[in-house]
């Protein structure tokens, strides 16, 4: 984290602090379902008010594609971020070709308020990472923090070019991100165990190539794994495979042979003949599987392979379920290591970073979202991250 600015290390008194947060959250009939974002951003909203600066705050919501479309403006987000925060917010309408007016009430605006731009991607500019929008941009304000970390993958003017045109750091959420990553894989406690599930290797080729070379235990689940037993000659029946990438995964296998990883895949799983929750399941070794029916989540032995592997190490990283988590009862191999692995870094034994949408759902299904060292709410980014990617959001803060 050196390589970057911190909150403590800006004079915010009378300033204007442009904040780039990620208020694309999930909302059903006008109301936001899961505010775990926002709430994220209390740290920073707070530091920069306690110390006499006005957070001004720039983020996306959904695809409006660089049109302005009222069906994605920001203002439906406003009662959600005060009910979080407990302070003033009023929402700004922005013209992003020409912020003259959205300027003239920031100007007159009050201490102590946290003002809403609406949506960035109502100008074109934006995803385009134009730098004459970053010019407009930063005049709004005196200082830029970046405190989406969800959103650094991506190249934009909010979240690039812009750092370029004023002071800039990380807010507290990112820096949290950042610091957490750094124990995942930057400079782990080894050993290193990765779990990997989900449908497709398809997805995460460039997942598993870099993961082979960093950990010294990879876990691969879902459909994923069968792919992998594919490679191997055997024959997972009707379960979700790819079979053109058995070429891909044996390469995967070599490297990870020549790096001294080693690939854990399942040695028994949960056959079912109906891709449907409560459909009548039973458990076979790999080798005998039954060639009618398909495997939705990983079996008992190899539950208990997965544990013995984490008694080995000192950090965790995971990415994707092991099954169909979201059908019960295919969701046992899943919910059994979470609380696995909860329970060890409760101990004080494993330190555990998890991400990802269908992660962050099932480790909720398990009720141990607390329990982890740290869970990122970053689809794209932590995935890119893991893949060992530059995040441009991030360079774009570095000194």
């Amino acid at each position: 984290m050196s390589d970057f600015k911190k909150l403590e290390d800006f004079d915010f008194n009378g300033k204007r602090v442009l904040v780039r947060v990620d208020l694309n959250v999930p909302v059903a009939d006008g109301k936001v379902t899961d505010n775990t974002r926002i709430v994220r951003l209390g740290p920073t909203m707070s530091h920069i008010i306690e110390h006499g600066g006005t957070p001004v705050l720039l983020s996306h919501f959904g695809r409006p594609k660089g049109k302005v479309n009222p069906e994605f403006s920001l203002r439906f987000i406003v009662n959600t971020i005060k009910n979080a925060f407990g302070q003033p917010v009023e929402f700004v309408e922005t013209d992003w070709s020409d912020v003259s007016a959205a300027k003239s009430k920031l100007d007159a605006g009050a201490k102590g308020t946290i003002y809403v731009m609406e949506n960035t991607r109502f100008h074109p500019g934006e995803e385009a990472n134009d730098d004459e929008l970053a010019t407009r941009m930063a005049s709004l304000g005196d200082i830029y923090l970046n405190d989406a970390f969800s959103a650094a993958h991506r190249a934009h003017a909010s979240t690039a070019a812009i750092a370029h045109k004023l002071p800039s750091g990380a807010g507290r959420a990112m820096e949290t991100e950042l610091s957490a990553l750094q124990k995942g894989l930057g400079q782990p406690q080894k050993p290193v165990i990765a779990i990997v599930g989900g449908a497709k290797v398809s997805t995460k080729i460039d997942l598993l190539e870099n993961l082979v070379t960093k950990v010294e235990a990879l876990v691969i689940g879902g459909g994923m794994a069968n792919t992998f037993l594919h490679a191997q000659g055997i024959d997972i029946g009707k379960s979700l495979c790819e079979k053109d990438l058995a070429e891909t995964a044996r390469r995967i296998y070599d490297k990870a042979a020549d790096a001294n990883c080693a690939i854990i895949l399942p040695i028994d799983g949960v056959v079912a003949w109906h891709f449907e929750a409560g459909a009548p399941n039973r458990t076979y070794g790999v080798e005998a599987m039954d060639q009618t029916g398909m495997m939705l989540d990983v079996g008992d032995r190899s539950i208990e392979r997965i544990k013995g592997a984490i008694d080995e190490a000192k950090t965790l990283i995971w990415n994707g379920p092991l099954g169909a988590f979201e059908l019960d009862p295919f969701g046992k191999g899943t919910i059994a290591i979470a609380h696995y692995a909860a329970k060890r870094t409760n101990d004080g034994k494993l330190v555990s970073v998890a991400g990802g949408g269908d992660t962050v759902a099932a480790l909720a299904k398990a009720k141990v979202v607390n329990d982890f060292s740290y869970v990122s709410t970053a689809g794209g980014a932590f995935l890119e991250w893991m893949e060992g990617k530059p995040l441009p959001g991030v360079e774009a803060l570095k000194n």
